[in-house]
């Protein structure tokens, strides 16, 4: 069971407040002139259920309205949920205020509210109340990470802006933005009730593995010219006994290749009379020097940065769990302001609030773990902007090395070209270029063992082939093609129904390309090539219909409720309230009836508000108004005497 909207509420700085009450199981139309508050309602319960953003449209919202609140039942339960509006140029404010209410209670007055539960957790808790399950994990297309199921992921089918509800390329909430249309298809199996949480969790361990194989397939490729470095070392060490670095090994006797490299390792600290410069004195040998201790100081670097970044996110887990736990205590009503008298404090109980003497010296532990939790999360809060600071000083740090590098390989080109040239008439600097080249193969050949990749690659094989058996081919997919089907079959009705173009036509939802599709005999096609607002319009409204009411026969925890914010702009004209009965009025009244059909079919379990410009006379839409908001009757979102100077819009 998920939840539906009693009522919206807003309070202003003064404490007043203003709440739009809403039927559950019903329609509820809001009709009224532009520029009066309507749009702001679908906006508000975006917010109050935990957006990261919040557009505010209208100076009358933006300047007297100091909080926004949101009533919401599910069966004999009521949850209260408040967050203040953003302050200043913040795009939004991260604290709530949720509380469990009585079926039927009114909201909270201004002075009660308590915000204190961070955005995390306030998510968490109406994720739950959706009937939600926080522990499915789903994997995301092209993507090593997760997602786990959220309220946020359900309002993808709950909420039409205006913007949307009539678009020929959108069909779903928030699908413009790419993380959202990655978060859709993975979270449109899920919500279908196609997905088994333990299969999604070895599907994903699968292309972990799979993506595994590949990148060990490409470190075993990027080493293997090392595997045959015994070629290249004999051939150093038959240079170095040309130029007189080694003497000549016993006769007959052939070297291993560790000998080889013991003996290379010689002629590089060999100095011959009269022949190469000291070591500190060579240009080459300086630069092969500092090339070594560049690479030395890249590495330690390297691993600060790694070590930074691991207690960051150690840090940001543990804040996580410590602001969990601060807002459980916080919510029973435990924390205080520091005026507030200890006194009175110790003498009542923090959940009732009543005197309790036998409760104080729990409530007193309480409230210590309550204060012990605060440091914690204030200690790790001033330590975060440290650890940053440090990260970005450490890849600044990196980056200079990784230029200094560069500079020290293409010195190193340049010189060893000089000296090749001189060397061909001078065998004292041709000793020095050998000694040159046998330092570089020993140092890259160190670098190499250190980080000798181990071969997994027939370990990992077999976990795949044995997670490809336990899965089977194709069950999921069939399921999810036979779940769309069904809804497909929905689509289809109501496109009769609303006398769409392509009605005659096989409709499908395609989870991928996230539209819908005709199949035609002239080949397939999508709803922006269907033309005409009203089809757009049409498809949109019976596509989340037929949605809702495949989520209400599975158990599918999405919230049951549909906003839409002014449909009748598609194709309609904005005088559409009372006189004739064109050609357009009946085509919305007919939209209507659709609607009001599938409400009604779902027997109370679903709820459809729509912001409405035109006003029809005739049923279901007249008993489904629950407000006018028009200038002529001085009524709006905001009341009137809220605002207290002319606005310039």
């Amino acid at each position: 069971m998920t939840f539906q909207i009693r009522a919206i509420s807003i309070y202003n700085r003064d404490g007043e407040m203003r709440t739009v009450p809403f039927q559950a199981g019903s329609l509820n139309i809001i009709t009224g002139d532009s520029r009066r508050g309507k749009s702001a309602i679908l906006t508000i319960v975006d917010y109050c259920l935990g957006s990261d953003d919040f557009v505010i449209r209208g100076a009358a919202l933006r300047n007297f309205v100091h909080v926004f609140a949101l009533t919401i039942i599910k069966g004999d339960e009521q949850l209260f949920v408040a967050r203040p509006a953003p302050v200043g140029k913040a795009a939004t404010n991260t604290t709530f205020c949720v509380v469990s209410q009585a079926l039927g209670a009114p909201p909270p007055d201004y002075a009660s509210l308590t915000f204190s539960m961070p955005l995390d957790i306030a998510k968490k808790v109406l994720s739950r109340f959706t009937s939600i399950d926080l522990s499915v994990q789903l994997p995301v297309a092209r993507s090593p990470r997760q997602l786990s199921p959220s309220v946020r992921h359900g309002l993808f089918f709950c909420l039409q802006e205006q913007n949307e509800v009539a678009n020929q390329d959108l069909l779903f909430h928030g699908q413009m933005d790419d993380f959202h249309r990655s978060a859709l298809r993975a979270m449109l199996p899920y919500f279908l009730g196609t997905v088994d949480p333990e299969r999604a969790q070895l599907e994903h361990r699968l292309r972990l593995l799979r993506r595994q194989l590949a990148e060990q397939q490409e470190r075993l490729s990027a080493a293997r010219p090392f595997e045959h470095a015994s070629g290249t070392a004999a051939g150093l060490h038959g240079e170095a006994l040309e130029v007189n670095l080694l003497a000549p090994a016993p006769a007959g006797r052939l070297l291993s290749h560790n000998e080889i490299v013991d003996r290379l390792r010689q002629a590089v600290e060999a100095i011959v009379p009269g022949a190469a410069p000291p070591a500190g004195e060579d240009p080459l040998s300086v630069l092969n020097v500092a090339r070594r201790d560049l690479r030395q100081a890249y590495s330690r670097t390297r691993v600060r940065i790694s070590n930074l970044k691991t207690i960051a996110k150690e840090k940001d887990d543990f804040l996580g769990q410590v602001r969990e736990q601060h807002a459980r205590l916080a919510t029973l009503g435990l924390l205080r302001r520091a005026h507030q008298e200890r006194a009175s404090q110790d003498e009542l109980c923090p959940v009732c609030g009543s005197r309790a003497s036998e409760a104080g010296q729990v409530a007193r532990v309480m409230r210590r773990d309550l204060e012990r939790l605060d440091a914690e999360m204030s200690a790790m809060g001033e330590a975060t902007p440290d650890i940053n600071a440090r990260i970005v000083e450490e890849e600044a740090a990196l980056a200079d090395l990784r230029s200094a590098l560069a500079r020290n390989q293409e010195q190193i080109e340049v010189l060893s070209a000089g000296q090749r040239a001189a060397a061909q008439d001078d065998p004292q600097h041709r000793t020095a270029v050998v000694q040159g080249r046998i330092s570089l193969f020993l140092d890259t050949m160190t670098r190499h063992a250190q980080v000798r990749v181990e071969d997994r690659r027939e370990e990992i094989a077999i976990e795949i082939a044995s997670l490809e058996e336990q899965l089977g081919n194709s069950a999921q997919e069939d399921l999810l093609s036979s779940h769309l089907s069904l809804v497909n079959q929905k689509i289809q009705a109501k496109a009769v129904a609303l006398e769409l173009e392509h009605h005659n036509d096989p409709i499908r939802l395609d989870p991928r390309a996230l539209t819908l599709i005709a199949d035609t005999r002239q080949g397939p096609v999508k709803m922006s090539e269907m033309g005409s607002g009203h089809n757009y319009l049409g498809y949109h409204i019976a596509t989340m219909l037929s949605l809702h009411e495949w989520f209400n026969e599975i158990g599918s925890p999405v919230p049951r409720f549909l906003i839409l914010d002014q449909p009748s702009q598609a194709g309609f004209p904005d005088e559409t309230r009372g006189g004739g009965f064109g050609s357009a009025r009946a085509t919305l009244l007919n939209l209507y009836e659709t609607i009001h059909a599938s409400i009604e079919s779902l027997a109370g379990a679903f709820q459809v508000i729509v912001l409405e410009h035109a006003d029809l006379d005739e049923e279901p839409f007249r008993s489904a108004v629950r407000a006018r908001w028009r200038r002529g009757n001085g009524e709006a979102l905001v009341p009137a005497h809220w605002i207290t100077y002319d606005s310039n819009e």
